[in-house]
């Protein structure tokens, strides 16, 4: 996509690799019990790199992926502004400097993990992350407005997916093929080609006065 296409839809781009690699960088340190809270902020409110319709639709291609989410989005993002030396610098960025301070505190914690008061922390920041990625959910919301599916359909995909997670403790993998190939093969029907809209009218019609 051009700058002038990005302009016009609101949206910038990373200048270089190094901007990709410490945005990314920011974006993993910021990650506490998991980077959905913040990858949005970061990318499409602050830095406006994705709109919200594209993020949505990029997260659920990393969440169907193999491997960790956050990762395949990271290439992904990388590629579409650098190709595959953006993906390297996105992946290196996001990596580089959780795995550095994750040994660190490995070894640090080693020595006090059994500690109750290290346990009660824990704890307490287990419950913020929680509430921190749920808020991330709520505000993906207002994307679905331009969603191919009914709103029904979505909001019945959506308390499907929550109780096949949260109350029947379904695997990810499980409720990703049924309810993700549902929601994907009804999209692709709504999309394809389904007959004559009615703008362009069936046989016959639509044809200017006086022609036969």
């Amino acid at each position: 996509m051009k700058d002038g296409d990005l302009a016009r839809l609101g949206q910038s781009r990373p200048l270089s690799l190094g901007q990709l690699f410490w945005a990314f960088t920011w974006l993993s340190l910021q990650g506490f019990g998991g980077v959905l809270a913040v990858v949005q902020r970061e990318l499409v409110d602050r830095k406006r790199w994705l709109t919200r319709e594209q993020f949505v639709e990029e997260w659920a291609v990393a969440q169907v992926l193999p491997g960790a989410n956050v990762v395949n989005l990271s290439l992904m993002v990388g590629d579409r502004y650098f190709g595959w030396r953006g993906g390297l610098a996105a992946l290196a960025g996001l990596l580089t400097f959780p795995v550095l301070i994750v040994l660190a505190l490995a070894m640090l914690f080693a020595g006090v993990s059994d500690q109750p008061q290290v346990q009660g922390a824990m704890r307490g920041m287990s419950a913020v992350a929680a509430g921190m990625i749920a808020a991330a959910g709520l505000r993906l919301l207002p994307s679905l407005k331009k969603n191919v599916l009914p709103a029904p359909v979505q909001w019945a995909l959506i308390a499907l997916t929550f109780i096949a997670i949260v109350w029947l403790r379904v695997r990810l993998i499980w409720v990703l093929a049924v309810l993700g190939g549902l929601a994907a093969l009804w999209a692709y029907r709504q999309l394809g080609p389904t007959g004559p809209s009615p703008r362009q009218g069936g046989p016959g019609q639509g044809k200017p006065k006086g022609q036969p």
